[in-house]
């Protein structure tokens, strides 16, 4: 089988990103590919603020949602190699308070490998009914009611039943919220320090963490709307899928707001860029390869489709394991992610490309047409 030719790649990713503002569909996007660690593409496009006209520029902050999650999950397991943190260890450990039962009233024992694979029962307020129990419980999804305590949201999170019993399914959850209250304990500091420390320091990401530190750059927030998208207020309810996630974009700038360890951050596409590419080379300086490779590893089988047939679970992100079913031109192995505020990304290590396209459209840069575009016109 012959490698694809990425030689008309940038003109491709241009005419997808035309389409996608001409047609309104996104309001402003960063997007940059990368392949054997050269930039293949790099552009800023539409507006950062399109109410006052503010152009996107390569340097915009974005809410990063659940690209957090690959960040804080490289965290995890930097504590893993140092024998600090072990991957089937019970939760109880560190919170000795965190027990959430089944429906039958038992507490199965829930571990680290649960929360990082989500399998360990745990869910998402957006992803249940309007009548189920963590709207009940207002359960934060980690995007929404700012200056929201940690202790708090686990206390609400721990009094909702597991949908399944630890390791018996799999269900995208608030598993790295969690992890970021182990990793406190853990510590004794919060979960932004032990990320600056881990991660985003010695990859040299000044501008990514749980926190903006100049406000000008931060890209305003958009919702899906017709005919064009509609600004994000607080308490703004976006349709998906058959429910609604709930946003607070002046969640990041309250300090009060707990660090979400599957949400809570913000960044730009160059950093993001920069740990893609530190993964797919093999993790330096912030992992060893071995680690690298468990973490790239299937943990959860293709049954849990994790973004359709053909994917599973590794930590911290999806793995392509059979592309036949799928239609996409990705290589087994494949790294993909998303974040709810409208991003998408891809390790393809195989044909050595790293893509990140951040938009500030939720959810047509995360789950709409815009991803595959990007994807398919970096293939050509």
């Amino acid at each position: 089988m012959s490698l694809p030719d990425f030689s008309y790649a940038s003109a491709r990713i241009d005419a997808a990103i035309d389409k996608a503002l001409a047609e309104k569909r996104i309001v402003g996007t960063v997007v940059i590919a990368a392949h054997d660690g050269e930039i293949i593409h790099r552009r800023a496009a539409g507006y950062s603020h399109r109410e006052t006209q503010t152009p996107m520029r390569g340097n915009a902050i974005f809410r990063l949602a659940s690209i957090t999650k690959p960040i804080v999950t490289a965290a995890v397991m930097r504590f893993v190699e140092d024998g600090r943190l072990d991957l089937h260890a019970p939760v109880t450990q560190w919170l000795p308070d965190f027990r959430p039962a089944l429906p039958d009233g038992s507490t199965p024992e829930i571990t680290v490998h649960h929360l990082l694979t989500h399998t360990s029962g745990l869910r998402y307020r957006f992803l249940e009914p309007a009548d189920g129990p963590y709207h009940k419980l207002n359960v934060s999804d980690g995007l929404d009611q700012p200056g929201l305590s940690l202790h708090e949201n686990l206390s609400r999170l721990g009094a909702a039943p597991l949908a399944f019993a630890p390791g018996a399914g799999w269900h995208y959850s608030l598993g790295l919220d969690v992890l970021g209250g182990i990793l406190e304990q853990l510590e004794g500091r919060s979960l932004a320090e032990i990320v600056r420390e881990k991660v985003t320091i010695p990859l040299g990401l000044t501008d990514t963490d749980f926190a903006v530190r100049d406000t000008a750059r931060l890209a305003a927030a958009y919702a899906d709307g017709d005919p064009v998208p509609v600004p994000m207020m607080d308490g703004i309810q976006v349709p998906i899928f058959a429910t609604a996630a709930c946003f607070a974009p002046s969640r990041i700038l309250d300090p009060k707001s707990y660090p979400s360890g599957g949400a809570g951050m913000a960044g730009t596409a160059g950093d993001v860029l920069r740990f893609l590419e530190a993964i797919r080379a093999g993790g330096a300086p912030i992992l060893d390869a071995r680690t690298v490779g468990t973490m790239a590893a299937d943990q959860v089988g293709t049954q849990a489709e994790t973004q359709g047939p053909g994917w599973g679970f590794g930590y911290g992100w999806a793995v392509l394991v059979d592309p036949a079913p799928t239609g996409t031109p990705q290589a087994p192995g494949t790294l993909q992610w998303g974040g709810a505020y409208g991003h998408s990304w891809f390790i393809d290590r195989a044909n050595g490309l790293s893509v990140v396209a951040l938009t500030n459209t939720a959810f047509e840069g995360m789950s709409g047409a815009f991803p595959a575009e990007i994807r398919n016109a970096v293939y050509g």
